[in-house]
Order: C-alpha cells, then structure tokens, then sequence
C-alpha cells in the first residue's frame, strides 16, 4: 500500500514493525463489517474509544469492535468513580480524528489508555490507522514502544 497515514509515518519512524490495510474502496462502516472485509477474527480488531469524567479528565480504551464498553470497569480501571463517552463532536477538536477514524496513536495529546484484556489472547491486534478506510496491525509490545498504556478487563 503506497498510502501512509500520520499513524504509518509515526510507526515508521520509531521503526515499531506493522502490517497495513486499507478498505477505502469498499462501504464498510462498523467495525464488524471492517473485520469482514479484511477476512479477518473480529474478536482480533480492535476500536479506540474516547471518555471524559467528571473532573474533565479524558481516557482512551481500546476493545474488540463487537463488544461494548463497560463503563464502570473502564472507570475503575483509570481510578475514576464514572467515565461517560466523548460526544461525537467533541471528539476531532479533542484528538485530531473523526469518528470511525480514531487510533490510539498520534492523537493531538497524549491520553492515558488501557486496552482490554482480550487483546493479549493474540499475537497482534488490528486497529485505526487515524484515518477511514485504513488499518495497522501491531503487537501489544510493539504497541507498549510508542504508547504507554495497560491491559485489563473493560468488557462483559
């Protein structure tokens, strides 16, 4: 793929190792259908999630695309009593991505995450590569050299 998205570039430059792909030729929007497309395990791609607290505090979370974010675990893992999800607006002033293109990396400041444990059941995960229609594959510790971030249960 000639195409690289400021993810790519980033990847690239720290020289963290990863595989692309792209379905912008296709009308593929949920991640579900993203998995699809690219034939691959969707329990194996993954969605960034953006929250805030109440004190205006914002997080990252990073799951399976078919499953839902359990606010309270996410919550207690980041050591708040409540997380709500960004409202769709708030969102590219905030990271820099829209909605359905969001990536844990390269956001416009640097937000504690914590990807859900499921992900350590594969030798890689497939993400957002910050732009629709792209995605990368990388291993949690090929992840863990350009994004500081933990692992633990954030989904029923």
């Amino acid at each position: 793929m000639d195409y690289k998205t400021n993810v790519m570039r980033m990847l690239n430059q720290k020289k963290v190792p990863y595989k692309s792909y792209s379905y912008a030729d296709t009308d593929a929007i949920s991640g579900t259908e993203v998995a699809e497309v690219l034939g691959q395990n969707p329990a194996q791609v993954f969605k960034t999630l953006v929250t805030v607290s109440k004190s205006t505090q914002y997080y990252v979370f990073v799951i399976p695309v078919e499953k839902e974010l359990d606010l309270k675990r996410a919550a207690a893992s980041v050591g708040e009593k409540s997380v709500r999800m960004l409202p769709a607006k708030e969102l590219l002033p905030l990271t820099g991505y829209v909605h359905g293109g969001c990536s844990p990396i390269g956001m416009k400041k640097i937000f504690r995450t914590v990807v859900d444990e499921t992900a350590s059941d594969f030798e890689s995960i497939i993400f957002s590569a910050g732009k629709i229609g792209y995605q990368v594959e990388l291993t949690l510790s090929d992840l863990s050299k350009i994004l500081s971030h933990k692992v633990t249960s954030l989904t029923e």
